[in-house]
């Protein structure tokens, strides 16, 4: 059927049937999939967040949960699926977005306030009903915001470790990612992760509370404090890992074999000894701090990082947090070297997006550009650049 208005690149609930544009995934038996595990598990809501497993800003193909399950593909947004009803919020910058790519099946809520998600669920959700979540996927703050507006409302709020959409995803879930991992050269550092670990350990020993370990749950952490780097994500140089480290041992959470030689060589120089670098498998994170902090310990970890999931296997009188932890605070006070390169880097990047001003001078006037092959021409352009690797994130492109 036709869209009523000009406007058919959006979808129409309202025709009968609704319009839906080329645009829109279909949803319906995703849906229904989600809904029979849920029933299966006693849960009466069930919120699915755009966020991964380390609070990344961007995501991998494997973490987007949210798109898969909504067809919605931006970066930002929220899902509730109760038992007749399914709901996506998302801010102003996605609106006409998520009316492209959502069908009829999904409500739009065009805010990203959780007290507006929290009003949804309890309107949907009848009291005595349990609201679940996976809380591997949630920050401690929001968790606690959560909970604080769902008290004394009669529903339960379940965190639940087996992931429902990973469940339903099943074999059509995108593998994980098997990038190499691989040394920065001493170059581009300024210092070396021994350095590092010992400017940490420093802050560890001078800090009123003598934390015994430090958690590092964000990926450019760990990324930074070994001077290693992957391509897990798009646009940002990182890897999927955790690291504790504690005076006398360093553990890293990561797929060893993903390491190159070089990096491995350079974690197991100091072996053994209070520089060795002990690898373990990434998903053994959760039981190794379970096992850690049955003794004397205090465990320092930054909350802006760190999800509830892992938060919650730390008893509560052995934490010491903080918004960053200390890896987080000294990655951001730039040494000389690292200084005089992101100068440099910069200077590279002008070059580029000069030329690309004076190609778009010649261009523009003979019709023979559009935003899609500019965004590609500026691409290029920065490739060329020396130590070129590639965009810090997909290129904005727009005129008129």
């Amino acid at each position: 059927p036709q869209a009523p208005s000009t406007r058919n690149d959006i979808r129409d609930c309202l025709m009968d049937p609704p319009y839906l544009p080329p645009t829109a995934t279909i949803t319906t038996a995703r849906l229904a999939a989600l809904r029979d595990t849920m029933q299966a598990h006693s849960i009466h809501a069930y919120i699915v967040p755009s966020t991964d497993a380390h609070m990344s800003e961007y995501i991998s193909k494997r973490d987007a949960r949210l798109g898969w399950l909504t067809g919605f593909t931006g970066s930002a947004g929220t899902s509730v699926v109760t038992k007749d009803k399914a709901a996506l919020w998302t801010d102003s910058r996605y609106w006409t977005q998520a009316e492209r790519e959502l069908d009829c099946n999904w409500e739009l809520q065009r805010t990203t306030w959780i007290e507006s998600i929290a009003m949804w669920i309890l309107e949907a959700v009848p009291v005595g009903g349990n609201i679940s979540l996976d809380p591997f996927l949630f920050s401690i703050a929001t968790w606690n915001s959560y909970s604080q507006a769902l008290h004394g409302s009669g529903r339960t709020l379940l965190p639940l470790e087996t992931n429902l959409v990973d469940q339903v995803w099943g074999d059509q879930r995108p593998p994980p990612p098997s990038g190499k991992i691989y040394s920065l050269p001493a170059a581009f550092t300024g210092s070396s992760w021994q350095e590092k670990v010992a400017g940490i350990r420093q802050q560890m020993e001078q800090h009123v509370r003598r934390p015994t370990a430090v958690l590092l749950s964000g990926l450019e952490e760990t990324a930074w404090l070994f001077n290693l780097r992957g391509d897990d994500i798009p646009y940002n140089p990182v890897f999927y890992s955790y690291t504790l480290l504690t005076n006398t041992n360093i553990s890293l959470f990561v797929e060893g074999s993903r390491l190159s030689a070089a990096a491995r060589e350079s974690l197991r120089s100091g072996c053994p000894g209070p520089l060795c670098v002990e690898l373990a498998e990434y998903g053994h994170v959760s039981a190794h701090l379970r096992n850690y902090t049955r003794g004397n310990v205090t465990v320092w970890l930054g909350t802006e990082y760190t999800t509830y999931g892992l938060y919650g296997v730390i008893p509560q009188e052995k934490l010491l947090e903080e918004s960053y932890s200390p890896v987080m605070t000294a990655k951001a006070v730039k040494n000389a070297r690292e200084q005089e390169l992101l100068r440099a880097a910069h200077v590279r990047d002008a070059v580029a997006v000069i030329q690309y001003l004076l190609w778009l001078e010649k261009m523009v006037p003979q019709g023979q550009v559009d935003e899609f092959s500019g965004a590609q021409h500026i691409d290029a352009l920065r490739r060329a650049q020396q130590h070129s690797h590639g965009p810090s994130f997909q290129s904005i492109s727009a005129s008129g």
